[in-house]
This record gives C-alpha cells, sequence and structure tokens, in this order.
C-alpha cells in the first residue's frame, strides 16, 4: 500500500478506537506509519481524511446489510417482509460492540465543531440512501435516478439515523425488525383506507 491507503487504514482504526473529536493528525500518522505531511498532500485536512474513512467503513457494512446464510435476503424486491429483512440485517449490526454507528451520533452531536467532517458526511447521505434502494427494492444502484435518491432515499436514510440514535441511546428499547415492519404495515393500512 501507499501513503494515501495507509493513512485511510489509519483513520479507519483511529475512528473505531477514539472516534472523531479525540482522532489527532499524530494518532492517524502513529497508526498508519506515514507523516504529518502526507494527510495535506493526499486528503487536504486531518477531518476530511477522517470524513473518507467513516465513508469507507460504512460502505464495508454493505455485506452486512445483505445478510449472509440464515440472514440472507430471500424476499421479493419491494415487499414488507424484504423490508423486515433489510432492516433485521442493519439492526444486526447495530448490536455488535463497538459499533461504528455511535460514530454517526458523534457527529450529529458534535457536528458544529467537525464542520468539514459534517460537510462531507452530509453529502455522503445522498450516496447512503442511493444505495439503500436497491437494497430493498431491487434494481442496480446506478440505475437509482437522483429524484429517487432524494425522497425514498432519504427516507431510509432518516429511518437509519433514527435506527443508530435509539439503538446508541439505549438498546434494550430499541425497536426490532418486527416492530418496524408492524409500524409500516400499519402505516400502509391506514393510507390505502378508502
Amino acid at each position: 500500500m501507499g501513503h494515501r491507503e495507509d493513512l485511510l487504514e489509519g483513520a479507519k482504526r483511529c475512528l473505531l478506537a477514539k472516534g472523531f473529536v479525540r482522532t489527532t493528525a499524530r494518532d492517524i500518522v502513529k497508526e498508519s506509519g506515514t507523516n504529518l505531511a502526507s494527510i495535506g498532500y493526499h486528503y487536504g485536512s486531518k477531518d476530511a481524511l477522517l470524513a473518507q474513512a467513516y465513508v469507507a467503513l460504512v460502505e464495508g457494512m454493505g455485506d452486512a446489510f445483505e445478510g449472509d446464510g440464515a440472514g440472507g435476503i430471500t424476499a421479493e424486491p419491494g415487499s414488507v417482509e424484504r423490508f423486515r429483512q433489510v432492516w433485521s440485517n442493519i439492526i444486526g449490526t447495530m448490536r455488535e460492540p463497538g459499533s461504528l454507528w455511535r460514530l454517526s451520533m458523534e457527529i450529529v452531536v458534535m457536528g458544529d465543531q467537525l464542520p468539514e467532517v459534517r460537510d462531507h458526511l452530509a453529502v455522503a447521505q445522498r450516496e447512503a440512501g442511493r444505495g439503500l434502494i436497491p437494497l430493498l427494492m431491487g434494481g442496480r444502484e446506478e440505475d437509482v435516478p437522483d429524484e429517487a435518491a432524494d425522497t425514498l432515499g432519504m427516507f431510509y436514510v432518516t429511518l437509519m439515523t433514527g435506527l443508530i440514535a435509539q439503538w446508541t441511546f439505549d438498546p434494550k428499547t430499541a425497536p426490532t425488525a418486527e416492530q418496524l415492519t408492524e409500524g409500516l404495515r400499519q402505516v400502509i393500512e391506514a393510507a390505502t383506507r378508502t
């Protein structure tokens, strides 16, 4: 690996160990075996590097969202059962000790102190929504139009952010996929009454 990749990998490890606010440029350099000048040269700033490292960590969760073995997605795209299966897999990633999702809450709470990180991740939200749509509705991510990313995708991102907050705050009372699915059924039922 070159310095760029070493920095990214070191930043990922630092984020998981210390979070955004407590990670220093020196921490990243020590973890990556590079030098301080490399951060500016390859990423522009420590905050830009941390934002990219966070996005890379989240993108690495894609396989977990799709499930493996018994937790795989088998239901028809767009179905209520598919909704349950996907959110069950996503919630499974929140149950893990040291979940990376606490980093999301750090940005929500500390975003004004980390404006470059916040701004970078705000742009990434649209792409997160674009990635969730095919997972739940079928199709390919590259075929999702911007309008769908800005509506349905943002609906899913909002649901995800709320789940992250609840699972970070109190995992014992956070909703399960079954509870979310039942809530969705009730919304559908109420919306389709004539």
